[in-house]
């Protein structure tokens, strides 16, 4: 492979007010719906005693699990030694700082009272699974900026190797941790389970990829067929292992008499969940990316490419939507083997209401907003996309 050199964006170009313009705005629409959501309180949001985790936070969880992904393009040639990678290395690190970023924020000022984020910072409990991501996710974005730090400064190249393995294993308990904080909830009838650990971590790859192709081919228009070849088979391969995940989740559930019912409501009776399931995430999510990416007719296209990421990230948020939102909807078996035969609350409702007001929907589009502008702004401030990704510069026979 050849020196590849970097640069910033630079220029004043007319789709950079564009970007500037559209995201400040979406910020704004963020924040003015969090001061809504603090000044009245979670009453004019669709979340109520049942459904306490809405749509923010399937965003923050979204650009959480994407934050988590987009690392293993920089995994791939730090730890791997896929020297094809390299060139990506540092948009793939910047792109996991800003997402996460922009998860967390989501989440902080979903909490009705951010201020009170000081005591979950000073006040631990290490039984709660959130006490430990805590530390996962800040201890994320400083080993991001440190593994940023030793890609970008020649003197601590010898050192980029060892905090590449670093940041690799520290992305997998990350996204680990996400997922046991609802694999460890034993009294949701549709999580308990520690597959979703694993369903998470595929689902963060193949997030994380699609939005990088998506950014890649955006701030690039010049890009070598092999270089864009590559992460295209990968794509489709993660797209095929999240469906082999959420397979075993649910076969899972169907060899447990106890969890039919969860089941039938999921694949059959569910009404949105069903529909956004079968819909949303077999049909827009995998079979449409599926075809785009392997099909002879449009698998040579740089928009079958773009457009089978924008449905990866679609189904990619249409299976969280079912499984937390869902999982909340489903009754709670108070007292299993039991019938009940009185209850004070939603007495006789086959499932939980919960239909997303505009303020979430303002403030969870904001947390993405936040990342987009994060990443626009360092890219005009440092150095971090290649000269040319130009197949002749990447050379991809050396992988």
């Amino acid at each position: 492979m050849k020196n590849i050199t970097y640069h910033q964006i630079e220029g004043k170009r007319r789709a950079d007010y564009i970007i500037l313009a559209v995201s400040a705005f979406f910020i704004l629409l963020g924040l003015f719906a969090a001061y809504q959501m603090e000044h009245h309180g979670h009453a004019i949001t669709g979340m109520n005693n049942q459904v306490v985790w809405g749509i923010p936070h399937i965003f923050a969880i979204f650009l959480i699990l994407a934050a988590s992904g987009v690392l293993n393009v920089a995994s791939i040639s730090s730890v791997f030694h896929k020297t094809f990678y390299h060139p990506l290395a540092r948009l793939s690190a910047l792109l996991a700082i800003t997402l996460l970023i922009g998860g967390l924020t989501v989440l902080m000022l979903d909490l009705g009272r951010p201020d009170r984020l000081i005591v979950a910072i000073t006040n631990y409990n290490f039984k709660s699974i959130f006490a430990w991501n805590i530390f996962l996710y800040t201890g994320f974005i400083l080993v991001c900026v440190i593994y940023l730090w030793f890609m970008m400064e020649r003197r601590m190249h010898n050192y980029y190797p060892t905090i590449g393995l670093i940041a690799f294993i520290w992305r997998l308990v990350l996204t680990t941790g996400t997922g046991s904080i609802f694999g460890f909830l034993v009294a949701r009838a549709a999580y308990n389970t520690a597959i979703i650990a694993a369903l998470f971590i595929a689902l963060s790859l193949a997030l994380g990829l699609a939005i990088f192709l998506l950014v890649l081919i955006m701030q690039f228009r010049s890009l070598g067929k092999e270089v864009l070849h590559r992460p295209k088979v990968l794509l489709g391969i993660l797209i095929g292992t999240v469906f082999y995940f959420v397979l075993v989740y649910h076969f899972t559930h169907l060899y447990f008499v106890s969890r039919h019912e969860i089941e039938y409501f999921i694949l059959g009776k569910g009404a949105i969940y069903t529909v956004l399931f079968w819909g949303g995430y077999i049909f827009l999510g995998t079979i449409l990316p599926l075809l785009l990416l392997y099909h002879e007719r449009f698998s040579h296209n740089r928009a079958s490419i773009v457009a089978a990421s924008i449905l990866t990230i679609i189904g990619g948020f249409s299976l969280l939507y079912v499984i937390i939102i869902g999982g909340q909807a489903y009754p709670l078996e108070i007292f299993p083997g039991l019938e009940l035969v009185s209850h004070d609350l939603f007495d006789n409702t086959p499932i939980y209401p919960y239909t997303p007001s505009r303020w979430e929907i303002m403030l969870g589009v904001g947390g993405i907003a936040i990342s987009t502008l994060l990443t626009f702004l360092a890219l005009k401030i440092l150095p971090f996309m290649p000269h040319s990704l130009a197949d002749f510069e990447v050379d991809p026979k050396l992988i």
